[in-house]
């Protein structure tokens, strides 16, 4: 969906329309969860504390988020989808892939699907969406963001790979702030400079993920549409009003976030392994800390003993804004297949 939740906002509320608005953000400390394309032209954008927005944007106008419509919304979006293919996979509230190689209209040409699926959104719910279509999800996905918004973009499996060779690299998806920094200092600014590299080197520089990159600039991705999405985490954090300046306070903000994410697994009937402590300080940066146990976890004391023990592995390097704990390594191999609710912008054919 193009810039979905401010989308709804501005739906809903005539007077928003044609205005810079973000969800979100409007407390001292908060952060935007989604901004319209009005505000999207001031640099505004998900993620962004809502003080640095309001600087880029002084006529700014913040909306608290509302959850229950946008997941109101979102039923009513997958009733349409569901109208063309059961094989439906919903990555977030407002984007999903769908395989519509055999499709319930017997429609031989995804692009006019997508196009129909677009259109039905906007004549029933009035809100505007944008799509990629190809062969594979790794193709789609990237194609998704070349008309955004209110448009969509076709990648046939004879033009994919010109496509994939001239694609700059941060456009690929999964290459984040962090990878492509570093793929640029490896001289990689295109997908036709990752394809000059072999397997083995980007195995050396990029881990697991090297494999990855090697496949799919080859148009290599073989992942199907699962409409039985598991979910990779459970997570709670929390950004705070005033910031953290000893391990003491932390400890305590800890607990109670620690209480949520136990409250969140037993919901979801599922545990972990790999406990992960994140931690973002006052000038923005990051810093995350893992353990992996040798046996599954849910219980509030069995995290919190964990977490205080990652976070005691280093001095605190600036205050602190934000903590947040995860759990990963889950037991859905066993468990109840759950579908994964997060905060994205697109929508994927």
């Amino acid at each position: 969906m193009d810039a979905f939740y401010a989308s709804v906002e501005q739906l809903d509320n005539p007077e928003l329309r044609g205005k810079p608005i973000a969800v979100g953000g409007g407390e001292e400390r908060g952060v935007i969860s989604a901004a319209s394309y009005e505000a999207r032209k001031f640099g505004v954008r998900s993620a962004m504390s809502g003080i640095i927005a309001k600087k880029n944007c002084p006529q700014l106008i913040f909306v608290p988020p509302r959850f229950s419509r946008y997941k109101e919304i979102s039923n009513g979006i997958r009733k349409i989808f569901h109208e063309y293919t059961d094989l439906v996979e919903p990555l977030s509230l407002d984007e999903a892939y769908l395989d519509v190689t055999v499709n319930k209209m017997g429609n031989p040409s995804a692009s006019m699907i997508a196009e129909e699926i677009r259109q039905k959104i906007y004549d029933l719910l009035g809100l505007r969406a944008s799509a990629g279509i190809s062969y594979n999800k790794f193709i789609a996905k990237v194609a998704s963001d070349i008309n955004k918004p209110n448009g969509q973009k076709t990648i046939p499996p004879e033009e994919a790979l010109q496509f994939l060779e001239e694609l700059p690299i941060e456009k690929f998806y999964g290459v984040g702030k962090v990878t492509r920094i570093k793929m640029y200092n490896l001289g990689i600014f295109t997908g036709k400079d990752l394809k000059t590299k072999t397997v083995e080197f980007l195995t050396d520089k990029f881990g697991k993920s090297g494999a990855h990159y090697y496949k799919i600039v080859r148009g290599i991705h073989n992942g199907k549409v699962n409409p039985n999405h598991i979910p990779k985490s459970v997570a709670a954090e929390h950004t705070f009003r005033t910031n953290l300046t000893s391990e003491i306070y932390m400890l305590e903000k800890l607990d109670k976030i620690a209480d949520e994410l136990e409250r969140r697994l037993i919901k979801s009937k599922l545990a972990g392994k790999t406990v992960t402590l994140k931690i973002k300080y006052s000038d923005f940066t990051q810093q995350t800390r893992s353990k992996t146990l040798p046996f599954f976890v849910k219980e509030k004391a069995l995290l919190l003993d964990t977490v205080k023990e990652l976070l005691y592995q280093d001095k605190m390097r600036d205050s602190v804004r934000l903590l947040g704990i995860s759990v990963t390594n889950l037991n859905v191999n066993t468990k109840k297949k759950e579908k994964v609710i997060d905060i994205q912008l697109k929508m994927e054919f």
